[in-house]
Formats: structure tokens, C-alpha cells, sequence
């Protein structure tokens, strides 16, 4: 309990959760578990508000790109009413894997090294000489 009244990072605070369960109502719910909602007034530019509400750790990376067109108002109807057209060169959706342990590093980068990399595949780093 004390988790969601102090941490915004980890889902949506209680006072969060309370403001848009009270002003808005829920028009979907993506593959991450993450669920949308819409304000049910206009604002004073003549849009209604749109929100996310996290599963898990708070992270925009998490949000596709369909869901995250809809927040942005790039479309009028939420993936749930009309699916985004997905090309078929496209790949799916990934998060950003940074700071994580699936995160991308490069051949010889020391965060690539183990006590099984062979010396020969690891060349170490090379200072920059002008």
C-alpha cells in the first residue's frame, strides 16, 4: 500500500489511479498489460485528455506505436475500434532494453565480457590517439 501511494515509477500512484478512475473511462488495454483511458469532457483547445496507466514499471518505451499515435491524437479512434495497419516489412514492438541485462553492447565493449569470452574475440579497449 505505502508502495503505490509514494513510487509513481512502479504502475500509477493512488492519486492517479483515483483522478482517472473518477473523469475518465477505459478504452483498451495493450499486449504489455498497460491500460488507456479517455477524459470524458473537452478541454479548452477542444480535445479530451488521453492517458496510460502502466503495468509494472513506468517506462514510455513500453507503450506501441499504435496506442502511442492514439495518446498523441495522431488518430482520432484508439486501436481497440480501428487496428493499426501493420506493413509487412515491419517489426514488432520492442521497449528500450537499456540499463537492462538484455541491453545491446558491441564487440569489445566491456560490458560484453565473461569468464568464457575467448582473448582472441575480445581485443580490449583502444584508446582514441589524434
Amino acid at each position: 500500500m505505502l508502495k503505490k501511494i509514494f513510487t509513481w515509477w512502479n504502475g500509477v500512484t493512488l492519486g492517479a489511479l483515483f483522478d482517472i478512475s473518477r473523469h475518465s473511462k477505459k478504452v483498451g488495454e495493450d499486449d504489455f498489460g498497460n491500460s488507456y483511458f479517455e477524459e470524458g469532457k473537452a478541454t479548452v483547445d477542444g480535445r479530451k485528455r488521453r492517458y496510460v496507466m502502466y503495468k509494472g514499471y513506468a517506462d514510455a518505451s513500453r507503450v506501441p506505436v499504435d496506442w502511442h499515435g492514439w495518446l498523441h491524437h495522431t488518430f482520432d479512434e484508439p486501436p481497440t475500434k480501428e487496428p493499426f495497419k501493420v506493413k509487412d516489412w515491419e517489426k514488432p514492438h520492442v521497449p528500450n532494453m537499456t540499463g537492462t541485462l538484455f541491453a545491446y553492447h558491441p564487440k569489445g565493449s566491456i560490458a560484453k565480457i565473461t569468464s568464457e569470452t575467448p582473448e582472441h574475440e575480445n581485443p580490449g579497449y583502444e584508446a582514441w590517439k589524434p
